[in-house]
């Protein structure tokens, strides 16, 4: 009995060997991708809280009357303030490009924002589940081929 393994299993190994290695390199690179939608949902969680957040404070500051208020300075550093009625507001749009807008228009321009965050995080977690069913695809054949060749 000769204790050499078959040339073409040999080849066969080797093959199966290089299909895994590739599969492997394939998986992680969609697990970089899908740690790059991750950061991207984050971020466009932070973004929807502060421009909720925005939409609130914009609601509530009044055009009537002034409006004692704390205002950030920074670090949790915070000061006592007037606000005088607010008729308009200033926008930025972007570019160093800013606008005088009334209330209204402001909250609009700040709730269109909000529709246009809800749009981006549905897509993104769409995304983030095909990834991880493809991921699980992935290791699924990975795993099934590593068990037919300790089986051969």
């Amino acid at each position: 009995m000769s204790s050499s393994i078959d040339p073409s299993r040999q080849q066969d190994l080797a093959a199966m060997e290089q299909r895994i290695n590739e599969m492997v390199q394939q998986s992680r690179i969609l697990e970089a991708y899908m740690n790059d939608i991750m950061t991207r949902q984050v971020t466009v969680t932070k973004l929807m809280e502060e421009a909720r957040l925005a939409s609130s404070t914009i609601q509530g500051i009044s055009s009537d009357s002034e409006v004692e208020s704390l205002m950030p300075v920074g670090i949790g550093v915070y000061v006592r303030t007037n606000v005088p009625p607010v008729k308009k507001l200033v926008v930025t749009l972007g570019a160093g490009v800013a606008l005088e807008k009334s209330r209204e228009d402001a909250l609009n321009y700040v709730e269109a924002r909000i529709k246009e965050y809800e749009v981006a995080a549905r897509q993104l977690e769409a995304q983030r589940q095909e990834i991880a069913m493809r991921m699980e695809q992935m290791q699924a054949q990975i795993n099934q081929m590593i068990r037919a060749a300790q089986t051969q």
